[in-house]
C-alpha cells in the first residue's frame, strides 16, 4: 500500500509553515527595523531565513529518528537525559507562551479594528481566542482546512495591498542605511521566521515522509521571506523613520505599524487591506504555534488527546497566555521581543543543532536533510552565539 501523502498534503504543509511563520512579526518588523533601513535589513532577513531553515530541517531530523508521535521534550531527553528535558520545559514554555500572548493581543486589537464592533479594548483577545481555539483544539486536520481559507485571504489582501499601496511609497525613504543599527532588529526578525514547533505535527500529518517534509520546510520558508521582504518595503517606504506617527515614535510607544499606515494613507481601501492582511497573518501564525503547543504538552505530560485530557490541554494552551494580554494588552512588542532574543535563539536555534550533533554521533545510519557535517553545524552554532550577544548587548546599552 502507498503510505506516501498526497500532493495536497504537500501544500497544506507549505502553507503551514509560512502561515506559522508569519504572524504578529509582520506588524513589528518595519517599526524595530525602521532605524537600521531598508537595505540592511534585507541582509538580517537573509541570514535569519537561512538559519532557521537550516535548523528546521535538523529538528525534522532528529524527529525523524525518533518513534512517531514525539515532541521536542521527548527529542531533549532522549538525547540530552533529565536536563535535556528540563532545559525543553522552560524555554519551550516561555517562548509559545511569549508568542501566544503577542497574537492574542495583536490579533484582538485587529479583528476588532477590522469589525468595528463597540466594545471593550480587552474582548478582543477573548473573541479572538474564542473563534479560533476550537481549530486547534480538533486537531492538526481542523488547521489545515482553515489555514487555507485564511492563506487564501492573506495572499488575496496582501497582493491586492501591494498593487493599491505601491503609488504611496517615497523612495526617499529607502535611503537610510544604517548597518550596526540593523542589528538590534534581529531578535525580532528571528522571531519572525519561527515555525520549528509545528514540525513534530507536520510530521505526523505528512505521515513522516522525510523528502515531502523538506520540500515543505524550504518551500515554506522561502514564501515567508519573499512576503517578508516586499511588506518590509512598502511600510517602510510608506512611512517616515522621523516625525509624528513615524516609526520611530511608534517604537517608542510600542506600537504596531498599523496606525502610522493609517495615518499616512488613510482610512481607505488601503489601509482596510493592509489591515486585513496583518489579521490573517497573525491568525495563521496563532493556529500554527498553538497546535505546536498543544501537542508538545500532550506529549510532555503523557496525556492522551481524547475527552476530558483533550479539554484540559487545550485549558492549559489557551487560557495562560489569554489571561497575560489581558492583564498587559500593550505588550506587543515586548512579548516579541523577549520570544525572540532568548527563548527562540535557544529553543528553536541552538538545541536543533545540539539534537542533531548528538543524534548523528549516536546514530550514523539515520537521515540527514542538511548537509555540510561539522562545519555547518558549527558555523550555525556562531550565528545562536551572535544574537544572543546582540540582544544583551542592546539591552544593556538601553538599561
Amino acid at each position: 500500500m502507498d503510505t506516501k501523502p498526497p500532493f495536497g498534503h504537500l501544500i497544506g504543509g507549505m502553507l503551514l509553515v509560512a502561515g506559522t511563520s508569519i504572524g504578529a512579526g509582520m506588524l513589528a518588523l518595519p517599526v524595530v527595523t525602521a532605524e537600521g533601513g531598508f537595505w540592511p535589513s534585507l541582509g538580517i532577513y537573509a541570514l535569519c531565513w537561512a538559519f532557521m531553515t537550516c535548523t528546521g530541517l535538523l529538528l525534522l531530523e532528529v524527529c525523524l529518528r525518533l518513534p512517531p508521535q514525539v515532541n521536542l521534550v521527548s527529542m531533549a531527553g532522549a538525547y540530552l537525559g533529565r536536563f535535556g528535558k528540563v532545559f525543553a520545559w522552560v524555554l519551550y514554555l516561555f517562548l509559545f507562551y511569549c508568542l501566544s500572548t503577542a497574537y492574542i493581543s495583536g490579533g484582538g486589537a485587529l479583528l476588532l479594528g477590522w469589525t468595528g464592533f463597540d466594545v471593550p479594548a480587552w474582548a478582543g483577545g477573548l473573541l479572538f481566542v474564542a473563534l479560533f481555539s476550537p481549530f486547534v483544539y480538533f486537531g492538526a486536520r481542523s488547521v489545515d482546512r482553515i489555514n487555507w481559507v485564511l492563506m487564501a485571504g492573506l495572499i488575496i489582501s496582501y497582493f491586492s495591498f501591494i498593487l493599491l499601496g505601491a503609488r504611496y511609497v517615497d523612495s526617499s525613504h529607502l535611503q537610510l542605511a544604517d548597518w550596526p543599527m540593523s542589528l538590534k532588529a534581529l531578535p525580532v526578525i528571528f522571531t519572525a521566521f519561527s515555525y520549528q514547533g509545528v514540525i513534530p505535527s507536520l510530521a505526523t500529518y505528512m505521515k513522516r515522509d522525510a523528502r515531502r517534509l523538506r520540500i515543505a520546510i524550504l518551500g515554506g520558508t522561502s514564501i515567508a521571506f519573499v512576503i517578508y521582504v516586499i511588506w518590509e518595503l512598502l511600510i517602510l517606504g510608506i512611512i517616515p523613520l522621523e516625525g509624528e506617527m513615524g516609526l520611530k515614535q511608534a517604537m517608542a510607544s510600542g506600537a504596531s505599524a498599523v496606525e502610522p499606515l493609517k495615518a499616512h494613507i488613510g482610512g481607505g481601501v488601503v489601509y482596510s487591506l493592509g489591515q486585513s492582511f496583518a489579521f490573517f497573518a497573525i491568525t495563521t501564525s496563532f493556529l500554527g504555534v498553538a497546535l505546536g503547543l498543544m501537542d508538545f504538552l500532550a506529549d510532555g505530560l503523557h496525556l492522551a488527546k481524547r475527552g476530558l485530557k483533550r479539554l484540559l490541554l487545550a485549558v492549559i494552551t489557551f487560557i495562560p497566555p489569554l489571561l497575560m494580554a489581558l492583564t498587559y494588552p500593550d505588550a506587543f512588542l515586548k512579548a516579541l521581543g523577549y520570544a525572540g532574543g532568548i527563548g527562540c535563539a535557544l529553543l528553536l536555534g541552538f538545541l536543533p543543532i545540539l539534537l542533531a550533533w548528538i543524534a548523528r554521533e549516536q546514530h550514523a545510519k539515520g537521515p540527514i536533510l542538511l548537509r555540510g557535517g561539522r562545519a555547518v553545524l558549527l558555523l550555525l552554532f556562531l550565528f545562536v552565539g551572535l544574537e544572543l550577544f546582540m540582544e544583551v548587548f542592546y539591552e544593556f546599552i538601553s538599561a
